[in-house]
């Protein structure tokens, strides 16, 4: 009979690790947008280096943890911003956003058990630390500030080059991370250790 897969330790070491770079990349401060409301920071970069490097539900669950300190009032977020009230503002959006874009851009990465490639990395954190967390961020910023959708997506053109910058960064990181080290990647590692108990398994059987 299969058992479920007890949590590793060291799964949540990384979980810790991740939502701590999340809260350093804060550190430098942020670029005022559209009067100070949505500023511009570096945190998107952990969120993209989470999911590539953790896979999906790790990656998730590491921006969870930092984005639960931050509702806790930890002033963590860049500009030294915290406490329950980020999450009902114009950038409420986006916070819940890189939650899913953590998710996606592990899962895209992972797909198939394949291994990462740089283009692969790189349209992952497109697709999910763009596109996903766009998609998000703008609706509820509209709502919050009542300006109209279309004319939110226009002001929000301002971010795309530093996120396609960040995009290309966090590309790169993790394939030099893969190359030094890929027992490092989560998904990688849990795969192939599923893979390595399969002869047992079926030994077990007959």
């Amino acid at each position: 009979m299969k058992t479920q897969r007890a949590i590793d330790p060291r799964d949540l070491a990384k979980v810790a690790v991740f939502a701590a770079l999340i809260a350093v990349l804060g550190l430098p401060g942020a670029i005022p947008v559209f009067g100070g409301a949505v500023p511009i920071t570096a945190q998107t970069l952990g969120v993209m280096l989470s999911g590539a490097i953790l896979g999906p539900w790790l990656g998730a669950l590491s921006v969870i943890v930092f984005e639960v300190l931050v509702a806790l009032g930890l002033p963590l977020l860049s500009g030294g911003r915290g406490g329950v009230s980020v999450f009902v503002g114009p950038s409420a959006g986006y916070l819940f956003g890189w939650i899913a874009g953590s998710f996606v851009i592990g899962l895209i990465l992972w797909a198939g058990g394949k291994k990462p490639t740089w283009l692969r990395a790189f349209i992952a954190c497109l697709v999910g630390g763009i596109g996903v967390i766009y998609a998000i961020g703008i609706p509820v910023q509209a709502w919050v500030t009542h300006i109209p959708i279309p004319q939110t997506a226009l002001l929000s053109l301002a971010f795309i080059p530093g996120d396609i910058l960040k995009a290309v960064l966090a590309a790169t990181i993790t394939m030099l991370l893969w190359r030094a080290y890929p027992p490092a990647f989560t998904a990688y590692a849990t795969r192939h250790a599923a893979r390595a108990k399969k002869p047992d398994d079926l030994v077990d059987a007959g």
